[in-house]
């Protein structure tokens, strides 16, 4: 198996009105997130990353003018029972954060092998519900983008 890249992308799906997709990752139940994913080779674009994961997860597709790129970055620890997903001695991972807006709530496709279940809350609900410090924090600033 090929070992995943440290690079990866953050894709906050979110309704004009603030309610936000969750989805539980099939390999940790309880575990809340918004859709993520390692680039799959180093020259590939973030944006094309961050609309290929977000096909991929729920079945959205995004035209890339739809897609809204932050100007943020997290690099963190990556947690030990993800580690042997990547090359050995590799530590930390950078997440690049994008969002995607919508009229309203959708129903999504997952796939899965990744996720078991999805839900829509209000931002704040959202934010609380990530296992993710990243993520509920890119939650709360879109929230108050929001507000």
């Amino acid at each position: 198996m090929t070992p995943k890249l440290p690079v990866s992308v953050l894709v906050v799906v979110h309704t004009a009105g603030g309610d936000v997709l969750l989805l539980e990752r099939a390999a940790r139940p309880g575990f809340w997130q918004s859709i993520t994913g390692s680039l799959d080779r180093m020259d590939e674009p973030l944006a094309d990353a961050a609309r290929r994961e977000l096909r991929e997860e729920t079945g959205i597709v995004a035209h890339p003018e739809s897609l809204r790129r932050w100007d943020l970055a997290y690099t963190f620890e990556i947690y030990p029972q993800w580690q042997q997903r990547f090359a050995p001695g590799t530590t930390h991972n950078t997440e690049h954060v994008f969002s995607f807006q919508l009229r309203a709530r959708v129903p999504v496709v997952l796939c899965p092998s990744e996720h078991t279940a999805s839900r829509w809350l209000p931002w704040k609900e959202a934010a609380a519900a990530c296992f993710s410090w990243s993520n509920r924090d890119a939650i709360l600033i879109l929230g108050e983008q929001l507000t």
